[in-house]
């Protein structure tokens, strides 16, 4: 008996090795997500370093094996600093090469080429090599709330369901591509649109956009507080860091009197002024500008 799953061999299909890791669920999630037509690929899974039905790797161009099979897109005959993901990684960005395609249509692809595919890549390349055990702080538990830790305890859970793995950790890598793309987004902005600026409790930024992120990047790369207006729907949202000495207590007064109409609130801890939410749809937006706020920021 077979211990892969049959396949017909009408149809496209991605092979990996049973019990896929990272690398190999990162794999087959690129075919299937960014290499065109391959979107409805059928997943085949066989034992590690095998073909599927003993075939000779890559003979056969519907058929595309992966971390298996010692192929193209496989790595375990080399010991470059590669791994399965960014060979097929690679291969899609050269299959997509504006170069071979009609001006119109390399423009579309131009668009696409996304940053943070790159930087994903990158990451389970580090994992496939362990170098993960050399980031801060490895043994830390947040870790374990990463798709590496959790990756680990579907195994135990699915041990002989290679399918469910490859659907989990699929549709995690889709959060965490658009975590990314977001991400790079925010660096972006931050860099182009921000406007830094000084409070008694150290550094500051303020930025309009549509994108959280910002905040969360602002925070992460040392300023003590963060100040997002949303230009589309007039929302603003100021957050400090949870251990600084800062407290918005006396800006909630100040925007208050400001604009009555508006709804805040501030955080119990007095880290978090925040006026509308997602949460509550009947919070009514702010009619200050950007500028405003961080007058009020500036003077406490």
């Amino acid at each position: 008996m077979r211990v892969y799953a049959e396949a017909s061999r009408s149809m496209k299909k991605i092979v990996t090795h049973l019990t896929p890791d990272l690398d190999a669920i990162s794999s087959v999630w690129l075919l299937k997500r960014f290499m065109p037509g391959w979107d409805k690929a059928e997943v085949a899974f066989v034992p590690a370093g095998t073909t599927l039905d003993g075939d000779i790797v890559d003979s056969d161009r519907n058929i595309m094996h992966v971390d298996t099979g010692m192929g193209m897109l496989d790595h375990h005959q080399t010991d470059e600093d590669t791994c399965a993901a960014k060979r097929t990684w690679e291969y899609i960005k050269k299959i997509r090469n504006p170069k071979s395609l009609p001006r119109r249509q390399a423009g579309e692809i131009r668009k696409k080429e996304d940053k943070a595919l790159d930087r994903l890549v990158e990451i389970v390349n580090d994992v496939d090599h362990f170098r993960d055990a050399y980031y801060p702080n490895p043994a830390a538990d947040f870790y374990d709330f990463s798709l590496i830790g959790v990756l680990d305890g579907w195994k135990l859970i699915y041990p002989d369901d290679s399918t469910k793995l490859v659907e989990l950790g699929m549709l995690s890598l889709d959060g965490i591509y658009k975590k990314l793309q977001d991400k790079i987004w925010a660096e972006k902005e931050i860099k182009e649109k921000a406007v830094e600026f000084e409070t008694k409790w150290g550094k500051a930024l303020g930025i309009e956009t549509v994108n959280d992120e910002v905040v969360r990047l602002g925070q992460k790369t040392g300023y003590v507080v963060v100040v997002r207006k949303d230009p589309k729907k007039d929302y603003a949202r100021i957050k400090a860091l949870p251990l600084s000495k800062v407290d918005l207590e006396g800006a909630y007064k100040k925007l208050k009197k400001l604009d009555k109409e508006a709804t805040w609130y501030l955080h119990v801890s007095h880290k978090m002024l925040l006026n509308g939410s997602m949460k509550n749809p009947t919070t009514r937006p702010t009619k200050l500008t950007l500028r405003e706020i961080i007058d009020v920021l500036k003077e406490n």
